[in-house]
C-alpha cells in the first residue's frame, strides 16, 4: 500500500490536507502581517499640518515698483521683488557667457515684473542681504551675501563669489494677475 491510502489522506489530484493547511496558513499570516504593517506604513504620510505647509499663497497686489517681501515656505525664506524697467532690462541683457551658471532672465520668471525665489545662498545656506532698502545688495544690484561674499544679479543669478548656483526659483504658478501660490 501507497503512503497516501495508508493514513487516507490522498486526494484524487495529488495533494494531501497537510499542502491546503500550509498554504492557508501562509495566507492567513501574509493578511495578518498586512493588516499590521498598514497603519505603521500610513502613518508615515505627511499630518495635514505639514501638507498645509507645502504651498502658500502670495497677494501681490500691494506691492509697489522696487519693493521687496519675504514670505516663509517650507521654514525656508522666499525672496519676491517686484522689479523696477530698469532692474528687468539689466537682467534681460546680462550675456549668458557672463555666468558660472547659465540662466536667462525668462527661464527665472513667469511675469517679469515679480521675481519669486527662495532666500537661501547656494553655497553655504546663508540668507542673503537685499530685501530691505538699507540692504547691501551687491555689486551687480541684486543680492549679497556676506558670509563668503557671493554677488547675484537682479535676476538672482550668481555673478561673483564660491556660490556654486543662481538663487533657486520655487515651483510657483498665479492663481490671478496678483495672486501667486508658491509650492
Amino acid at each position: 500500500m501507497s503512503e497516501s491510502t495508508e493514513t487516507g489522506h490522498a486526494s484524487e489530484d495529488g495533494g494531501s490536507r497537510r499542502d491546503f493547511l500550509g498554504m492557508l496558513t501562509m495566507a492567513t499570516a501574509a493578511v495578518g502581517a498586512a493588516s499590521f504593517a498598514w497603519p505603521i506604513i500610513d502613518s508615515m504620510n505627511p499630518s495635514a499640518e505639514v501638507l498645509a505647509l507645502a504651498s502658500t499663497e502670495v497677494d501681490l497686489s500691494a506691492m509697489e515698483v522696487g519693493q521687496s517681501i519675504t514670505v516663509i515656505w517650507r521654514k525656508k525664506p522666499v525672496f519676491i521683488r517686484r522689479r523696477t524697467p530698469e532692474e528687468i532690462a539689466e537682467a534681460e541683457a546680462v550675456p549668458l557667457d557672463d555666468l558660472s551658471d547659465p540662466q536667462t532672465d525668462e527661464e527665472r520668471v513667469q511675469n517679469p515684473e515679480f521675481l519669486i525665489m527662495v532666500g537661501v545662498c547656494t553655497h553655504l545656506g546663508c540668507i542673503p542681504l537685499g530685501q530691505a532698502p538699507g540692504d547691501a545688495k551687491g555689486e551687480f544690484g541684486g543680492w549679497f551675501c556676506p558670509c563668503h561674499g557671493s554677488h547675484y544679479d537682479t535676476s538672482g543669478r550668481i555673478r561673483k563669489g564660491p556660490a556654486p548656483k543662481n538663487l533657486e526659483v520655487p515651483a510657483y504658478e498665479y492663481l490671478s494677475d496678483t495672486l501667486v501660490k508658491i509650492g
